[in-house]
């Protein structure tokens, strides 16, 4: 795999979603998902798994680095605020600490200003 973009090209899930990088880095990630009708559960708002994958799809953009294959070892999430159809939610992925292969990343969504989830990510480099 040749970095995160690479991954992200190769990932039918996040692109069949619209999820789209806004800035890609070593240790970070800035993703963007627009949600659509088809997202919404049965209360009316957007069903958790798709801010779940979001701030998923951010945490890998944010823990693999060329040449390497890094997974998620444990995640979690806290969900804040609902969010509607319409809503442009921007999951920001920011490395915590990298200590040989294991590392814990802190992802934040939003939608504007508002905070609407809290994600960490554990992540396990396989191979390098």
């Amino acid at each position: 795999m040749d970095g995160p973009a690479q991954m992200l090209a190769n990932d039918p899930a996040s692109t069949a979603l619209g999820i789209r990088p806004l800035a890609l880095a070593d240790g970070s990630a800035t993703l963007a998902m627009t949600v659509t009708e088809r997202m919404i559960n049965g209360h009316g708002i957007a069903h958790g798994g798709y801010v779940f994958l979001l701030a998923d799809t951010a945490f890998a953009c944010a823990c693999n680095r060329p040449g390497s294959v890094t997974v998620a070892a444990q995640a979690e999430i806290d969900f804040l605020v609902p969010c509607g159809v319409g809503d442009e939610l921007v999951a920001n992925a920011v490395e915590r600490v990298r200590v040989g292969r294991s590392g814990i990343y802190d992802i934040t969504v939003r939608r504007g200003d508002e905070v609407v989830a809290e994600f960490r990510g554990r992540s396990r480099t396989l191979r390098s």
